[in-house]
């Protein structure tokens, strides 16, 4: 879906923020400090940046600074601190951050944010000649804005979605069958993001994968391409 650059000098959170964004259907890039930043910045050309305030070689609020002054400044860049002051998190906004995520970081935070942030990125792009107009803001997900106003098409939930069970077999058959319905389709629905199945189910993630590969569930059905 999007190129997002991860730039934090806490492996955990990398490997955190990565398992999440990936699990969304993005490509994402690591950095652990600004010299990587740069780097990657000039040679992948992010859709959006994550963006650490406290880091060992230069802080991200200077890092941001530079891209600002220097032109570089054109994708939406999150900042994200546990120790940051208010003063600066309004610094960091008035040089172009789109938005200040505390730490500890939520699940429902971080893809909010992000969803702004793309929905932006998108908005910025020009629109592709003869294309048909844009339906109303109202009437389009977030990937329908990303895509230039093109309504997604229906997403194939199988016949899991009208499922029908034999209530004549043992409770544990019967049980097992109904579960792997349950997941199968709610997988369908959220794309194969493992992520918002274990916030809609109200399971932990590394319990639902373990409950999932007990009920022989295909971990790829439905999953978003990239």
């Amino acid at each position: 879906m999007a190129n997002i650059l991860v730039v934090d000098d806490e492996l955990g959170i990398r490997d955190l923020l990565s398992e999440i964004l990936n699990d969304e259907g993005h490509q994402v890039e690591l950095a652990e400090n600004a010299a990587q930043a740069r780097a990657a910045r000039g040679r992948s050309r992010p859709d959006l940046v994550l963006l650490d305030i406290w880091m060992p070689d230069t802080d991200g609020v200077t890092l941001l600074k530079e891209w600002s002054s220097s032109g570089l400044l054109t994708m939406p860049v999150i900042m994200m601190s546990g120790h940051a002051t208010i003063d600066t998190a309004v610094e960091a906004t008035k040089i172009g951050a789109m938005a200040f995520l505390e730490k500890p970081i939520t699940l429902q935070k971080l893809l909010k944010a992000v969803e702004q942030g793309l929905t932006k990125t998108a908005a910025r792009k020009p629109a592709a000649p003869n294309s048909s107009p844009a339906a109303h803001p109202a009437d389009l997900t977030v990937e329908a804005v990303m895509t230039g106003g093109v309504l997604p098409a229906p997403v194939d939930l199988g016949p899991q979605a009208t499922q029908s069970f034999l209530l004549e077999k043992p409770l544990r058959d019967a049980r097992d069958e109904f579960e792997k319905a349950y997941f199968e389709f709610h997988l369908a629905k959220e794309g194969g993001s493992m992520t918002r199945v274990a916030e809609k189910t109200g399971l932990e993630r590394t319990h639902l994968y373990r409950k999932l590969k007990q009920l022989g569930v295909d971990l790829t059905r439905g999953k978003r391409g990239v």
